[in-house]
Formats: C-alpha cells, structure tokens, sequence
C-alpha cells in the first residue's frame, strides 16, 4: 500500500462511527486541540523562514488521571492502549507494571489509570466488553492525592473531575499523535519552459504537497509559490518559496515535506537537476458537503461555488484564515467559517476543536489572538453553535472557560464601565484605511453587550440561575450606556466613538449595522441607519469580504435582499471576472492588475484564498433560501425563500438529523424536512393551493404554512416578492 492509500486508510479507520466501535481515544478537554493547533500554527513560514504565531501559546498537561466506575455482569478482559507512560489501579489498588491486558471481576469496578506524556497529549484507549473508553470517563490533571504519615491515603475530595475530550480515533492503532489529514494525487492544467526554469499551472487555487517525477541530478531546485501567475515569476517578492539541495544519482518521485499554497509555481533548476511532470497531493479535510445550491442564474451559481471551494481549502485540522499567508486560527475568521459551515457541511467537531483551541488554558492573559473584538466573536459563536446544533454537552464543558475569560474582559473596563483599549490589545474592527480605533470605540461595547447576554443565555442553559441574573444585570447597564453614550440623534446612528468623555462626530457602519441584526433598534432607530449609513455613500465604504459579509446581512434583515442580490454578483462576481478562483481577503473593484495581490506594504501580501471570502453560502442559505433555526437544534425554524432576480432555486440546507430541501419557483414551493417543527413563510398575488396542511393568511399577500417532519409539502402560488 502507498503513502496515500495509507493516510486515507487511516483517516477513515479514525472516523468508523460509534455503531460499529464502542471505544475511541480520550484525554483532557481540550488539551488535544490545543497540541494539534500548536502543531498546524508553526507550519507557516514567509520566503522560507519559521513564522510563529504573535500570541501566547499553551501547551498540555502532562500527567492526567483518567478514571470511571463500573458494575459488571460478568467478568471481562479489557485491552489497555496509551499515549505515555500509565498506571493502572483496580479500586484502589496498584496493578504491577503496565499492563496491556487486565482481567475484571464481575461487580462494581472502579478504574484509575495515569497517563504521562511530555511531547505528546496523554491519552488512552480501553476495550472491552462492557468497559470501553469514551466521553463519559472523568479526567484530572490533579488528583490532589497524598498520604499522611500512617500511609492512609486520602480520600481526593478536592479534586475536580471533567468529562474526557475525545474525537474519532475509534481504534487502538489509530493514536491520535499520529493524525494527519489525507491526500490525494492533483496533476497540473500545464507546465511549459519559461526563463532559466518551468511555469506550472495548476488551473485553481490549492494547498498541498508538490511532487516531482524523476528528479535527479546535483544542484538546487529553486521553488516559488504563487497565487498568482505573476507572484510565481516574482522570484524576489513572492510570499512562500522553497530552496532545495538535490543529490539524486538515479530517478526519484519525490514529495516536498511541507505543504503550500498556489496555482502557479515557477521551478527553476541549477546544476544538472532535472525532473519530468510536476504535480501534488491535494491535502483535504473530508466533509460531506450536506448544504446545496443551484438557481436560474449561472452567475450566482458560480459564486455559490468558488465560495464552496474557498471553504474547503480553509477548512482543514481547524478553520484557519487564509492557505497561503497566515494558515492560523482567527477568531474573526473563525466565527464566520462557522456559519458558513452550519450551511455546508454542518460539521460540528471542526467548530468545537477551534473553539477550544482559541480559548487555550488558563491563567487569561491576553484577548484571543490579542484582538479584542476577537475575544469577543469567541463568546458569540458558543451560543450560535448550541443554536445550529442543540448541543448543550458543549455548552456545559465550555462554560467554566467562559466564565474566567469574561472575568478578564470586565476586569479591564475603565472606569465607566467601557472596553478601552489598554497596552498589548490590538482594536481591530476591520482592514479599512483611517479607521480610529483610539478612545472607547461603539463596537467594542457592542460586542460586549452581545456577549455578555450570550453569557446569561448559557449560564441559564447549564443551569447557574445566580450567574444568569448577574450577566443579565451588566447587559443591562451596557447597553444603556451604549445608547446614552454613542446614539447621535441628528444623525440617526451610532457614533464611532468617544474620546476624553466626548462623542466623536465620525458616523461608521461596524455598530450600526450589528445593532440592526442583534436586534437593539426600534424601527424608527432601523429606518435611520437603513437610509443615513448603509444606503449612504459618504458614510465610508467597506472593501473587506470580512465586513461586507455582515452589512449584507444587516440589509437583509431591513428587506433589502433585491439590493443585497445586486451587491452579491457585483462584489463577489467582480472578483469572478478577475480570474478568481478562490475569494480574496480584500477586494476593491478600484484597483487595478497586480494591484489586486497587494497588502500589508507587500506586492502579494494579501490572501487570493480567505475563509471570510466564502459568505455567500450562509447568506444565500439563511436569506434566499431562507432557512434558519428558531430554537436550538431546528427543533423550531422558519424558512422565508426570496427569489430575488432568480425565476427559481434550489438547495439544501443540513440540521442535525439531516438536510431541509427546498424548491422554489414563482409558481411552486417544495419542501421536505427531517427534524423539528417549521413554518413556511411565503407572498402569494393569489390565494395559494397546498397538498397537505392548512395555509394560514397572516396579512396582505403573506401566508404561513406548519411543517411536519418527515412530509413533502407542495404549494402552488404567485410569488409576490416582498
């Protein structure tokens, strides 16, 4: 079996489902995705050059107890596999050395085994019968034992007990040390003679492993990286490259040890090197892409997918940001890969392991990524997540962390009770050219806002009722002063901010447009902002995918999706007639030629491949579409399609027990749903014929329809548009 056989082989022996395998591999919460971030993070380099992260980066525990309790019907052998060195005690007893099997007696047994590891995550496997590891084993990383001096040992009440971390390693071989994501063989699209070397054009953007297919020779093999044909050429100024030593006396098929990001690569031999066809192992997340889209307009087709794509390539152990520059986990970046991800592949592990991955460890001494408004997107994608997904598991194992880096956050208010930011916090907001992020900035105190009534929301749903009124209590009092402090009433809108005590005059979109879809507006407050912010040209523009993604959703929230749909083909269909075949971490239609590929001071800084560029998958699912969960889980949603330019559409949309389909026309609705309770929201010119259930005439042309799980529903209507 080759390489690649062995890696896919692999991956899919860690994803063998529960039904079939009862054990998988556990350790301590977090611990292993913190390890694993670790490992992806520190892989970047700039022109060759080891590239770390900017911000502190935790490490495992490295002795963890690991422990559960057992009544047995019969006696079993169980087999011990672990990351480590590991002892095992049988109630309370020492076993001698460290026994791979272990013979259990029929009763109650009590199991405790430590596992230390320094380099790697400690971790076990067990199977058996009746005892097997799984997320149900408690974990420590101090037992707090200790023997007086009789030799009685204690009894450990002061120590604390979480639930084991886990994934889907499901078998005793598949440690989880040893993970990698698999590949596949990529030729390229073309590879002629250019200068002293070879242009190779891989047709798209990628990430991979390039090959080499008879390399031989002595010399250098000079590589340059590009997303761009002309950063490939520009062997002085491209972002990533590779300098090689050959010393190969026969032909060899050769693969580069470290995976990169490109369409063009320009390799330029020296000595007698030489090589034939170049190529890659394309490395892959596998995500079942669940969520679907095709409508009348080809155009808007193609948008729906380059977005996909661009989700792929940034979907990897984690979502990082961008697959050629940065390949870190952005909070910012992050929280919107989880929301396209809930209209893909509603992939639930991904946004749990980077979640705990951007939360680290304790002791809290820095925002997330050192970015304020980064810390808080963090508290804004836990609840979103138990929204998607019902999974209040999650949610109880979370809080503790989020509680102490919330206590951060408030303990650094000034003294009005406002986020400033303070030596070390970087203001972020968004890439925009003179943007102020001096004094108390309106959309940080927003975002706090925001996330402090996340906090009462999870604090109620892990049952802390004392938490939940304190967190309610300091939203309160946030969000008047965001009000008294910020609301411009000549204007119509929130002001940037406050400096020295005083209102600055400068009106920005960030607030205003989160206030309308966090829903803190009253309509008088929503038509202000519709018509002197996000409808105002001199109000500045938004150039950043990252921004955009969110006025977009502001406006179609305030009905504007005929606008939004304009907006969608111009901004994102702009950068299609560029040549894109990613979305772009910035995108001015001003700009022109290589103009585009700048950033940051840099003739290619900027990311031709950005997880933010792919925002049109949630907002065509949640608005065109039209498909979004009312309760936790879509045990309740709603779904309004919006035809908008489009004489149909079509798509999927994925829940926790399976996909919602929908087809809509101006004629007919189609829908099927396997889970929850759902309304369908539609206009209808004439009163509409459906094949099952009983319509409801909610106002004018606008009717409601219940959906039953399981049922196909069928409407005959006249789409009336708004």
């Amino acid at each position: 079996m080759n390489k690649i056989s062995l890696i896919v082989a692999f991956f899919f022996a860690v994803t063998t489902s529960f039904a079939q395998h009862k054990s998988t591999w556990i350790w301590y919460p977090g611990d292993y995705e913190v390890w694993l971030s670790n490992d992806m993070q520190n892989r970047r380099t700039e022109r060759g050059t080891f590239f770390p992260p900017f911000w502190k980066m935790d490490s495992h525990y490295v002795l963890v107890e690991f422990n559960k309790e057992f009544d047995l019907p019969a006696d079993e052998e169980i087999s011990i596999y672990a990351e480590g060195k590991y002892n095992v005690k049988i109630n309370g007893k020492m076993l001698p050395g460290a026994p791979a099997k272990v013979q259990l007696q029929k009763g109650k047994q009590k199991i405790n085994i430590k596992v230390y590891n320094q380099t790697n995550v400690p971790a076990l496997y067990i199977s058996g019968k009746n005892v097997y590891t799984d997320h149900t084993w408690k974990a420590t990383y101090e037992d707090k034992e200790w023997i007086d001096e009789t030799g009685k040992a204690s009894d450990q009440s002061g120590t604390t007990y979480v639930n084991a971390g886990s994934w889907n390693f499901d078998s005793g071989a598949a440690k989880p040390s040893t993970f990698r994501l698999p590949t596949r063989p990529q030729q390229a699209v073309a590879q002629g003679r250019q200068g002293k070397g070879f242009l190779v054009d891989f047709g798209k953007n990628t990430f991979g492993y390039l090959t080499f297919q008879k390399l031989v020779g002595q010399g250098k093999l000079k590589i340059y990286y590009g997303e761009s044909k002309e950063e490939a050429l520009a062997a002085d100024r491209c972002e990533t490259l590779d300098l090689l030593d050959v010393s190969l006396k026969a032909p060899t098929d050769s693969t580069l040890e470290l995976s990169k990001a490109f369409r063009f690569v320009y390799v330029e031999p020296e000595g007698t090197v030489r090589f034939g066809q170049v190529g890659m192992l394309y490395e892959y997340l596998p995500v079942e892409d669940r969520g679907a889209f095709r409508s009348s307009d080809q155009e808007l087709n193609r948008i729906w997918e380059v977005a996909k794509y661009t989700m792929e390539l940034t979907s990897r152990e984690f979502y990082i940001d961008g697959i050629k520059r940065d390949r870190w986990i952005w909070s910012g970046d992050a929280y919107q890969s989880y929301a396209m991800n809930y209209y893909l592949g509603f992939d639930a592990e991904t946004v749990k392991r980077t979640i705990l991955a951007l939360r680290g460890k304790e002791p809290t001494v820095s925002h997330i990524n050192t970015i304020m408004d980064y810390t808080f997107y963090w508290f804004l994608s836990i609840y979103d997540y138990y929204r998607y997904t019902g999974d209040k598991e999650f949610i109880t194992a979370i809080y503790p962390r989020m509680k102490t880096l919330m206590q951060f956050c408030l303990d650094r208010r000034n003294t009005e009770g406002l986020m400033q930011g303070l030596a070390g916090d970087w203001v972020f907001i968004d890439w925009a050219e003179g943007l102020s992020k001096q004094g108390e900035v309106s959309f940080e105190q927003l975002l706090l806002c925001r996330s402090l009534e996340t906090m009462a929301l999870c604090a109620h749903l892990v049952g802390q009722p004392q938490d939940n009124q304190m967190y309610q209590k300091e939203a309160a009092i946030l969000k008047d002063k965001l009000f008294a402090y910020y609301w411009n009433k000549q204007k119509n809108a929130f002001a940037h901010s406050r400096i020295a005590g005083q209102q600055t005059e400068n009106i920005t979109r960030y607030t205003n447009m989160f206030a309308i879809f966090f829903d803190y507006l009253n309509q008088e407050q929503r038509a202000g902002i519709k018509s002197n912010v996000l409808l105002n040209d001199e109000v500045q523009k938004i150039t950043t995918p990252y921004m955009r993604y969110y006025e977009l959703e502001a406006l179609c929230e305030l009905g504007e999706k005929d606008y939004v749909m304009k907006e969608l083909k111009d901004y994102w269909g702009g950068m299609l007639k560029l040549g894109a075949t990613t979305f772009w971490e910035e995108y001015n239609p001003a700009k022109k030629g290589a103009e585009h590929y700048a950033m940051y001071g840099r003739d290619f800084g900027k990311s031709l491949c950005h997880s933010w560029g792919a925002s049109p998958i949630y907002l065509l699912g949640k608005y065109y579409l039209g498909v979004k969960p009312i309760e936790a889980g879509y045990s309740r949603y709603e779904i309004s399609p919006y035809l908008a330019s489009q004489e149909w559409m079509e798509g999927k949309v994925p829940t926790p027990k399976g996909e919602i389909e929908l087809y809509v026309s101006k004629r007919k609705i189609k829908v099927i749903s396997p889970v929850g309770t759902g309304v369908l929201k539609f206009s209808s010119k004439t009163l509409p014929r459906v094949n099952r259930g009983q319509v409801k005439h909610v106002t004018d042309h606008h009717y409601e329809l219940l959906l039953e799980p399981g049922l196909l529903y069928e409407v005959d209507y006249t789409d009336a548009g708004k």
